[in-house]
């Protein structure tokens, strides 16, 4: 897969109106933000597809691999970045590692990253600077963009940090790392997350996981795969048309009836309530 570098601290690319994706499927060394200014179709990124049209940004970390299916000719607005530039802007010390942490940990929130719609109007409003004065160049052209990307960054780590067990940060051991990607890479398949399953892979014995788990994270490690879960069925409601069935059959509901009534049970709706609910809202922002 071809992998794609950044020679500098920051970058921004305007791609006007697309039919085809010009790029196969490829990953990054580096953090890139994409805002769609107009059209629709899909994103694709590490084997999930998410529906995309105007206003929404996703945010690829380093090694996620994409692509694009267009349906609709596109406008996207690229903007590219790597931790150094974030070491740059003199943030606080505190400030700075969450900011590492959680853009670090982007795909705890994937599809758009504005999860809440009262950032959704701001972010709007800056992507529509940055497009003017990338294409003006006028005076403190630089220093205006980098304003803007910072300001940015921390909307959407803002954002990140909402779908975060709340108490893991970037004091955290690594081992409770470990357990969450293994948690996320294995999010599909039931039977290797059962705790057993998870204390071997971690080397860490099942009685023990457990008490582990929730101490580094304030939550049990049940509690967690099920608000993940909720999480990724969220997205498929709000981003694709799969059907209930498709759904609770991805991610290891037993069937349509037992993802309804655990959905229902932490949203207090079933998921066609909140996909009706909630979509409507989108087209009102």
């Amino acid at each position: 897969m071809v992998k794609d570098n950044l020679y500098g601290p920051f970058e921004i690319v305007l791609r006007e109106y697309l039919d085809v994706c010009p790029r196969n499927e490829h990953s990054h060394s580096f953090f890139e933000f994409i805002y769609i200014v107009d059209g629709s179709g899909k994103q694709c990124i590490n084997n999930s597809k998410f529906t995309y049209k105007p206003g929404h940004l996703f945010l690829l970390t380093p090694n996620d691999s994409h692509y694009f299916e267009i349906e609709t000719a596109t406008q996207f607005l690229f903007i590219r970045f790597n931790l150094s530039y974030i070491r740059q802007h003199n943030a606080p010390g505190d400030m700075l590692q969450n900011l590492e942490f959680i853009l670090s940990n982007a795909n705890q929130a994937p599809g758009c990253v504005i999860k809440n719609y009262d950032d959704r109007p701001i972010m709007k409003a800056i992507m529509s600077a940055v497009i003017i004065e990338h294409a003006n160049h006028g005076l403190y052209h630089k220093e205006l963009l980098q304003q803007y990307i910072n300001t940015l960054i921390l909307i959407v780590t803002r954002n990140i940090a909402l779908a975060m067990p709340q108490q893991v940060d970037e004091t955290t051991e690594e081992k409770t790392f470990d357990i969450l990607q293994y948690i996320q890479a294995n999010i599909y398949f039931p039977e290797k997350l059962k705790a057993g399953v998870i204390g071997d892979k971690m080397g860490i014995s099942e009685t023990y996981l457990g008490r582990y788990f929730k101490k580094h994270t304030n939550e049990t490690m049940q509690q967690y795969i099920i608000n993940y879960k909720i999480k990724l069925v969220e997205n498929r409601l709000l981003h694709s048309n799969m059907r209930m069935a498709e759904i609770a059959n991805e991610l290891g509901f037993s069937d349509e009836s037992h993802l309804n009534r655990i959905f229902k049970k932490y949203k207090n709706l079933n998921p066609s309530e909140f996909r009706k609910t909630e979509r409507a809202q989108l087209k009102a922002v």
